[in-house]
């Protein structure tokens, strides 16, 4: 039993010291910003929802396309994103990264645990090419047009049963009841995964999202680790049979590549699992709250439903799933007339980018006519690109649809619960009725 107790204190001091170099040290500084007025500080605690709307987005964009906040490149501009994200001379931000001083890349070594983190190596969401090729290419078949053709069907019959289930409720919470439960069930299909797992699924995926935000608190952070524990010995056992007994689902593709290592499958794994359904689920909850609090914009789609696709990216654009992301600079690069030096951060705001009134004519309008709507971000771009951006789509017009088409007088049952995340815009509850009283 002492034997045992050492362990998790051993365990239990590796995680602080690893949430202090990654999350603690940052959380004090944008503290201290923040009070200073720092306007990207700010929208690091939360002092901002709405992010591509907000006064501190627009202080930022007043300052010009690209700007210094918090002793970090920040940029809202539309074609400044666009390019940074498909520029090779910019990588991804990971804790390994050479620019990191050694002392603090051995330190976080040392204090690896080696969970399936989406936010660091070898997740492929923060690896680089050659790597990141690799790990795509094995996956990439599975999220192609002719993969999301084949799902179009099941993706209806969820969304039918789903919905079927609503009316038994009174007063549904179409977070939990609905938006969550479609994109579950389908990429648990994908992966091979059984539907008496889908409810732990998505408390695995929903408890540890809160790791893409930076300057967590300690709380935070060990509670989402611990999360990833679970997910990790889940997984291991899966892949364990897999390797004996495969498949002909995703899951068996990592299991059986003698590319990869057994954390590159788990870690991959995890990604696909929680990028299969938490952008989708935040669509779709965002996408209720707009329609719902638009009544103009949902009458016409009622009377040319042929809009829905371009309603679905007028979703992305104008409440962004994901608000930013960051990449590194690899090299000295001169750009937007300012120079970066070799190793520094560039904040890119995406759901500022997708309100850039250059690009989007009277951005703060939710219009589902908007015919450049699809230019947006959402999906970030470059070799990081979604790969899941058809089945998010496709998803996301079935269910919203479907939703509003067989329950026309649905409206919401008090203001929606926001998920307090910085990075994720997100509803944790929406109670509705369904029907007229």
């Amino acid at each position: 039993m002492s034997a045992m107790s050492d362990r998790k204190a051993v365990m239990l001091t590796r995680a602080w010291i690893r949430w202090l170099l990654m999350h603690g040290i940052t959380r004090s500084y944008l503290l201290w910003s923040a009070r200073r007025g720092d306007p990207l500080a700010q929208i690091a605690f939360g002092q901002d929802r709405l992010l591509g709307t907000s006064p501190f987005i627009e202080e930022i964009r007043q300052r010009g396309r690209l700007t210094k906040l918090s002793g970090t490149h920040v940029t809202t501009d539309y074609d400044l994103c666009r390019r940074i994200l498909r520029d090779n001379r910019f990588g991804v931000v990971t804790p390994n990264h050479p620019i990191i001083p050694k002392p603090i890349r051995w330190v976080l070594a040392k204090t690896d645990q080696e969970l399936p983190n989406l936010t660091e190596p070898p997740s492929m969401l923060v690896t680089d090419p050659p790597e990141h090729t690799r790990y795509r290419r094995l996956v990439g078949q599975a999220f192609s047009p002719g993969a999301i053709a084949e799902l179009k069907q099941r993706a209806v019959e969820v969304t039918d049963g789903l919905l079927d289930r609503l009316e038994s409720k009174p007063r549904p919470d179409l977070i939990e009841d609905f938006a969550a439960q479609v994109p579950v069930a389908i990429i648990a299909e994908i992966l091979g995964l059984p539907a008496d797992m889908h409810s732990t699924l998505l408390r695995w995926g929903l408890n540890s999202a809160p790791l893409v935000d930076r300057a967590l608190t300690w709380t935070t952070y060990r509670h989402a680790t611990d999360e990833l524990a679970e997910v990790k010995q889940y997984f291991d056992q899966r892949i364990d049979k897999l390797t004996a007994e495969p498949g002909d689902d995703l899951l068996s593709v990592l299991a059986t590549s003698r590319e990869l290592t057994r954390r590159e499958q788990t870690a991959n794994a995890a990604l696909l699992l929680d990028a299969g359904f938490l952008t989708t689920v935040n669509l779709l909850g965002n996408g209720i709250a707009l329609l719902t609090s638009h009544p103009d914009q949902l009458k016409l789609l009622m009377a040319k439903p042929e809009l829905w696709p371009d309603t679905i990216e007028e979703i992305l654009r104008y409440d962004c799933p994901v608000r930013m992301t960051g990449r590194i600079s690899n090299c000295d690069v001169d750009i937007a007339d300012q120079h970066i030096k070799r190793g520094s951060l560039v904040l890119l705001s995406l759901a500022g980018a997708n309100y850039d009134p250059g690009v989007f004519p009277d951005p703060e309008r939710f219009d589902v006519t908007r015919v450049n709507a699809a230019d947006h971000l959402a999906f970030s771009g470059g070799v990081h690109g979604c790969l899941g951006y058809r089945l998010a789509r496709m998803e996301g017009i079935i269910a919203l649809r479907t939703l509003f088409e067989r329950y026309p007088d649905l409206r919401l049952d008090g203001a929606p619960i926001p998920r307090r995340l910085i990075n994720l815009h997100a509803y944790r509850s929406m109670p509705a009725k369904l029907t007229a009283d």
